[in-house]
């Protein structure tokens, strides 16, 4: 694995919205809406060339922790799945109402009894036919949005289960990872496990102990390529899985530990990927290039900054021009820092916050 320089192109602040409760979660709803989950039970739309608030969801009666955007025919605002607690809710952000509550909702689905099974991250499938969810339990299951029936996969995480994506291209496929430092590869129609793959400690240095490789966020890329974030600052890659000319596999292949690195980014955990941050605000954008002929890899660091206004990361967005991240600051309000990419020096102007 190689490292080279950064290139020029940078990320300026463009706007700080601050909130009265943590920021939990974030979602796109199209390019120009921010949906916002907190950590009071309420969810906000952000109208991202207005900066002000269009629709909210209040009084949900638990954290926000994952919202999933679908399209709705004829209308510019996306429909919300949301996991709160645990239950699965969907709002229909279209509706006449400025605010809405729990009562509104379109479905709610109690998937979870005890407070071991409250919910973390959701995942829908490329056919946006399942709905994937994860618990703190170290359950995963999966909803058929045809009849809203729920299946739990035989196998579980033995400590929290943190995260779940769906394999590109393979509906019923995905992976999830947990607290046990544990990736798991599921059917999830069969609800079978079809891999698996552990991750290794990192050496203590100098006689200093590390946080346990916990798997804290994960990203899968269109090309069947898996990223890892860990507790203990590194990012495992898995290239297994990655489209080819080859015949397509029987089974996604992503956890091979032939065609796998685990690298040191951070000195603290791994949050977000690929453009990543660590839990105290250091957000970093990498480009990630594999030659699986020569079997090897160049890590281009494109950017780099340290947040002034979060002092705990919860959740980071990316996409072609803007990096988004939320969480709260040091006087507990919630915070969203909006990052869009310019041309220039770092010493540009920043635009001052909006309060909200």
């Amino acid at each position: 694995m190689n490292q080279i320089d950064p290139i020029q192109e940078i990320f300026n602040l463009d706007r700080t919205l601050y909130s009265p409760a943590h920021i939990a979660s974030l979602a796109f709803g199209h390019a120009g809406h921010l949906f916002a989950g907190s950590d009071d039970g309420s969810l906000r739309i952000y109208d991202l060339s207005s900066y002000k608030v269009l629709k909210a969801v209040r009084a949900i009666g638990a954290e926000v922790s994952s919202i999933i955007c679908v399209k709705k025919p004829g209308s510019e605002l996306r429909d919300a799945w949301i996991a709160h607690g645990q239950k699965i809710s969907r709002f229909q952000m279209e509706s006449p109402k400025m605010i809405q509550t729990l009562e509104d909702a379109l479905l709610t689905l109690e998937v979870g009894q005890t407070e071991s099974e409250t919910l973390n991250e959701l995942a829908l499938n490329a056919n946006k036919s399942h709905l994937a969810f994860t618990m703190d339990s170290g359950v995963i299951g999966v909803i058929d949005l045809a009849d809203n029936s729920v299946t739990k996969m035989e196998a579980k995480h033995e400590n929290i289960c943190a995260t779940v994506k769906f394999v590109p291209d393979r509906p019923r496929e995905l992976v999830s990872g947990g607290y046990d430092t544990s990736l798991i590869h599921f059917d999830s129609v069969q609800g079978k496990v079809l891999s698996q793959r552990q991750m290794e400690p990192y050496a203590a240095v100098e006689g200093m102990s590390l946080a346990p490789p916990f798997i804290m966020a994960m990203a899968m890329a269109a090309t069947g390529v898996l990223a890892a974030g860990t507790a203990d600052g590194r990012l495992w890659l898995g290239f297994g899985g990655e489209k080819g000319s080859k015949k397509k596999a029987k089974k996604w292949e992503g956890l091979d530990e032939n065609k796998a690195l685990l690298i040191k980014v951070a000195e603290g955990p791994v949050v977000a990927l690929l453009t990543i941050s660590t839990l105290m605000g250091v957000v970093t954008q990498y480009q990630l290039n594999y030659d699986e002929a020569g079997g090897s890899v160049v890590l281009q660091q494109l950017w780099q900054t340290e947040s002034a206004n979060i002092e705990k990361v919860n959740a980071l967005l990316a996409d072609d021009k803007r990096i988004i991240v939320g969480g709260f600051a040091s006087d507990g309000r919630g915070v969203i820092e909006i990052w869009r990419q310019m041309s220039g020096s770092k010493e540009e102007s920043q635009p001052p916050s909006d309060t909200k």
